[in-house]
């Protein structure tokens, strides 16, 4: 959904709290501090600004790291509006980016576009945040003194979730990392022998009221999710009249249907937005979860219940739906790394009680699933190009939910994140480093053209792509002529090729393309490959939902034409189906179509 992001104003007593903070820990808000300015190295910016501000480096680097990736994102501002590695923020929770131009004597524009500066500023709130709570007035004694200051730091909306955001920072603070930055620098953190001292926290709490029809009361499926559950007589469809309006079922999950998939949505703006969006009987949909940008977690439906929220029911009746605040547009926002360790940790939860594999297959994207037949196509495409997929299945791995097993194939692929900053795209611009999509061209080279696609100019458009994670089969592999340095492999792809016809349509047909991948971006995964084939034709129909009936045919491909599965479903008649990755979505082959195969060629 497309909902307009709501910013509320900042509290009067949260001003004046913030100038009392800029006087009392610095004096006179007019100090200049010494400038210090990203333009050659950034490791020895860290010691210097930790010698400025009596903030710990290590501490400094590894929030640059886990908000920023040790980036600066362009100035531009996450969805809750903070900016750069040291994610200051100016929102409706807090104004952390004036405060640090107060305190600094900088322009908030220098705060956004220098990543030094930036740093400086995030060391001079850490600096207030730990003097504020201080009882004599003095910093931290050590690393693990300054848990309670991190808590506070995050500005997120319950203690439970400021201590969420705490504890992520002093577990990289004890694993340590090596990164680079835009530049190309690697920033190392050696592993810290650091003990949080969790007490520090304990005046620390939320920074906000809940929203109207949530309350904190414990009574959720999910442990510490805010509870804003429907109110079943108003919004439960096998509750209220046959005429009346309503946005969800009540069902008895898994009795009655199976918890096969975990869906990832963006809402298109705010948390707030999408509540309003889903507390409104009218609209006609529903989401089990929200996650906010700093990683509370409401929930809006029970688990056991039917949410209408993916565009097509089968995978409604087997999918329990995440919603998170975002944009799966906008490129140069980035979510936010309390938004996605929240997301994580309730998606492991899920994982777990329901049993289901840490893979894309299972842990779908809205974007991943077709529209269950072609009245209803094209489906949605969030969370959009630039989830960072790797990065959020690694820490639902974390929360000790394991990778499945499985022999790998010499002949399938799975897409992972490339270090390579120059994603070939449909512009053959520069795009940013954490872009998802691999684009398809009509032959081996990114010299022929792409694939029959549908916008030259929407970075979200799905028709000549597919995303990271997603396994593919692979026919044929050569080292892109056009010099790019990119390998070029060659898969069967469900192409849209009636498009821009004079009557749209957005049946596909199987064809084999070209997939362009950047050095390393490419391993050798796991999985079935089946050959399709149809008695008595050409071509096997191609499903958007595993019913083998001609209105949810999406597509068809040639007989012999290989594909990827990784999912297999028998039905209420007996039939068993196949899932495959037919294009940038998945699609269902019935078995009568399917031959399993051992290799290609």
């Amino acid at each position: 959904m497309r909902q307009r992001q709501l910013f509320g104003r900042i509290a009067l007593p949260l001003l004046c709290m913030l100038a009392l903070l800029v006087t009392a820990a610095f004096g006179s808000s007019s100090r200049v501090y010494a400038s210090t300015r990203a333009e050659s190295n950034l490791a020895p910016v860290f010691d210097q600004v930790a010698t400025e501000f009596g903030v710990p480096a290590s501490l400094l680097k590894t929030i640059c790291y886990m908000e920023g990736r040790l980036s600066n994102h362009g100035g531009s501002p996450s969805i809750d509006q903070g900016y750069g590695c040291m994610h200051l923020v100016k929102n409706k929770h807090a104004d952390t980016l004036d405060q640090a131009a107060q305190l600094l004597n900088v322009s908030t524009d220098l705060l956004k576009s220098d990543i030094a500066t930036n740093i400086r500023g995030g060391a001079a709130v850490l600096r207030a945040q730990a003097l504020q709570l201080s009882n004599n007035m003095g910093l931290p004694a050590s690393l693990n003194d300054w848990y309670g200051t991190v808590a506070a730091y995050s500005h997120a909306t319950t203690q439970s979730t400021t201590s969420m955001y705490a504890d992520a920072v002093y577990t990289i603070l004890k694993q340590g990392f090596s990164a680079q930055t835009e530049k190309g620098e690697t920033i190392t953190l050696t592993p810290q022998n650091v003990t949080a001292n969790k007490s520090t926290a304990r005046s620390v709490k939320g920074t906000t009221a809940l929203p109207a029809g949530c309350v904190n009361d414990g009574k959720t499926d999910y442990p510490g999710a805010i509870n804003c559950i429907l109110d079943p007589a108003t919004f439960d469809c096998n509750a209220v009249g046959a005429d009346d309006p309503c946005t969800y079922e009540s069902a008895n999950r898994p009795n009655d249907f199976p918890v096969k998939f975990v869906t990832i949505h963006d809402i298109e703006g705010s948390a707030l937005a999408g509540l309003n969006a889903f507390q409104d009987v009218n609209s006609g949909v529903s989401i089990h979860y929200i996650v906010d940008t700093d990683g509370t977690v409401y929930q809006i439906l029970h688990d056991s219940d039917i949410g209408y929220h993916i565009g097509n029911y089968w995978y409604n009746q087997r999918s329990i739906g995440i919603e998170h605040a975002g944009f799966d547009a906008t490129g140069f926002q980035w979510y936010n790394a309390a938004e996605y360790l929240g997301s994580a940790k309730l998606v492991a939860y899920l994982l777990k009680k329901y049993n289901i594999p840490l893979d894309r297959e299972h842990l779908v994207a809205h974007g991943t699933v077709p529209s269950p037949a072609l009245p209803f196509a094209p489906n949605h495409v969030d969370p959009g190009p630039y989830w960072l997929w790797t990065y959020y299945m690694e820490l639902v791995h974390k929360q000790g939910v394991p990778y499945p097993g499985g022999k790998n194939n010499s002949h399938i692929i799975t897409l992972k994140p490339s270090t390579d900053k120059k994603p070939a795209n449909k512009n053959g611009t520069e795009t940013p480093a954490n872009f998802n999509f691999f684009y398809l061209y009509n032959g081996p080279s990114t010299a022929s053209g792409l694939i029959p696609h549908g916008s030259d100019t929407d970075i979200t458009d799905e028709t000549d792509n597919v995303e990271t994670n997603v396994s593919y089969a692979y026919l044929d592999k050569v080292k892109d002529p056009a010099g790019t340095g990119y390998t070029m492999y060659e898969i069967w792809y469900g192409e849209e090729t009636h498009l821009h016809d004079t009557t749209v349509s957005h049946f596909a047909n199987a064809k084999t393309a070209w997939l362009a991948v950047p050095p390393g971006a490419a391993v050798e995964s796991s999985g079935t490959l089946v050959s399709l084939s149809l008695s008595g034709s050409d071509v096997a129909k191609v499903y958007g939902r595993p019913t083998a009936t001609d209105y949810y045919q999406i597509g068809d491909a040639p007989n012999n034409s290989i594909f990827v599965s990784k999912i297999t479903t028998t039905e209420a008649d007996g039939t068993l189906w196949y899932e495959i990755n037919y294009n940038h979505r998945q699609a269902w082959i019935p078995s009568s179509e399917i031959t399993v195969i051992k290799k290609v060629g």
